[in-house]
């Protein structure tokens, strides 16, 4: 955080004394070629907070009297800050959630606010809190909890399942104000397979945020290829591997037959009536 150029790092925030920060240890959480604990946390926090946090393979990660700081990757290297639990027990569980936490209430303010720069160098993903102190820069205090990437604009759009899902049942205004009377020319990509899916929003069909609320709630929105797919393959093949983006944008006044035309010219330019999940 530039504030007259002074930087400042998250013990400025906690206020740790030598020996709490001698007991802390910070748990880096980022995508795990599976899941994406940002998405999780923004529908589920507490499964991040203590399903990820607390979960041991084979390394461990806390002993019972240590403090346990929880963050999230945003981007390559900023982090969101969720929790920070007092480890009350070690369950002795391999493979599974293996720690007993309190969270401290004290510094609940800060949980879902504190975006940190660190620029993570090795695999590891506990560190003692005390060695890298003066390398946690907060970089913003959000003035509310994070509620996810704001709308980037239209040509920037690129969104994976969940994303989309939280979008949508969050209600984020900044998107649903984008995407609810607008007409586009949209694109799914079976990030598995590599097929892809172009398909349209007009007045007819409903709008973009309509459109996509329907793959939201079934996976195939009522498209024949999709909904084989999700048929033999199950709803969490498309949770897992669907991403959204879009083409082209048009507002409400412009005719469905110019939206509809530019489907038809995506459809031939990426052969996806051949090579993908369009049928016509």
């Amino acid at each position: 955080m530039d504030n007259g150029n002074v930087r400042l790092f998250l013990n400025d925030l906690l206020h740790w004394s030598e020996e709490d920060c001698r007991k802390a240890k910070v748990k880096f959480n980022q995508y795990n070629n599976k899941d994406n604990p940002l998405d999780i946390y923004l529908s589920a926090p507490d499964q991040v907070n203590t399903d990820w946090l607390f979960w041991r393979t084979k390394r461990r990660y806390f002993f019972a009297g240590q403090i346990a700081v929880c963050l999230v990757r945003l981007s390559y290297d900023t982090w969101l800050l969720t929790t920070i639990k007092e480890v009350v027990k070690e369950l002795g569980v391999l493979h599974g959630v293996n720690y007993e936490g309190r969270e401290i209430e004290k510094f609940r303010p800060l949980y879902g606010r504190v975006v940190i720069k660190y620029h993570k160098t090795s695999q590891q993903q506990g560190r003692a809190y005390e060695s890298i102190k003066d390398e946690l820069e907060v970089l913003q205090l959000l003035p509310s909890v994070y509620d996810g990437e704001d709308f980037p604009g239209y040509d920037k759009v690129r969104l994976s399942f969940a994303q989309l899902a939280n979008i949508v049942s969050r209600r984020k205004k900044d998107w649903i104000s984008a995407l609810e009377n607008q007409k586009a020319v949209y694109l799914i990509t079976d990030r598995h397979s590599g097929k892809l899916y172009v398909g349209s929003a007009t007045a007819e069909k409903g709008m973009l945020l309509q459109r996509w609320s329907a793959y939201v709630a079934t996976g195939h929105g009522e498209n024949v290829e999709l909904k084989k797919l999700v048929e033999r393959e199950g709803f969490d093949y498309v949770k897992k591997n669907f991403q959204y983006s879009i083409l082209e944008n048009y507002n409400a006044k412009i005719d469905d037959q110019v939206v509809l035309a530019r489907e038809s010219w995506w459809k031939e330019t990426l052969d996806s009536r051949v090579h993908g999940y369009n049928e016509n």
